[in-house]
């Protein structure tokens, strides 16, 4: 069963099975991915390859089929489509443009790694593309979908080790 995050401006929901939450997306909406930065949630299924979270906020790991890291205060994600380390996690300090994955609002506090540009990367085809949680009032993210705290720990311990998440332009 997969995660499926579809709708169209403040209406934004992701579904799993009979469960549905309010969700964010990208600021430019659920569509074909045009470039690096475009803050498009890009149409598609993409599997999920791990859970990154914060020790420091939740004590433990998310229950969860998946893989698990700690994030730490060096952690990075590379987003320049020319460099080498495009779409891949990096030590901070990193000389080129990248997402830092200890921030310090709570956004990033689980962040679901999804398998999208990465087999192969091809560079520019949008990096960083993650679950991870929602800002107040479910604001656009830059291209990730976002849930609520409480709604991505109940995600996760539903989901199976084949789940992936769809964006979706309309469901």
């Amino acid at each position: 069963m997969d995660l499926i995050v579809s709708g169209q401006g403040a209406g934004w929901q992701a579904r799993f099975g009979d469960r549905i939450w309010r969700a964010a997306v990208g600021r430019g909406g659920i569509a074909v991915k045009q470039a690096e930065g475009d803050g498009i949630s890009p149409v598609g299924c993409w599997p999920i390859r791990r859970v990154l979270w914060r020790a420091d906020k939740l004590g433990s790991a998310p229950v969860t089929v998946f893989p698990t890291a700690r994030i730490a205060p060096d952690d990075g994600w590379c987003d320049a489509p020319d460099h080498p380390d495009y779409n891949r996690p990096v030590k901070r300090p990193f000389a080129a443009s990248h997402e830092e994955m200890w921030r310090a609002d709570d956004l990033y506090d689980i962040v679901v790694v999804l398998g999208q540009n990465d087999d192969p990367v091809v560079p520019g085809a949008g990096s960083a593309i993650f679950l991870h949680l929602a800002r107040e009032g479910y604001t656009p993210t830059a291209g990730c979908a976002a849930l609520s705290r409480a709604d991505l720990l109940e995600f996760l311990a539903l989901a199976g080790p084949d789940t992936r998440l769809c964006f979706r332009e309309t469901e």
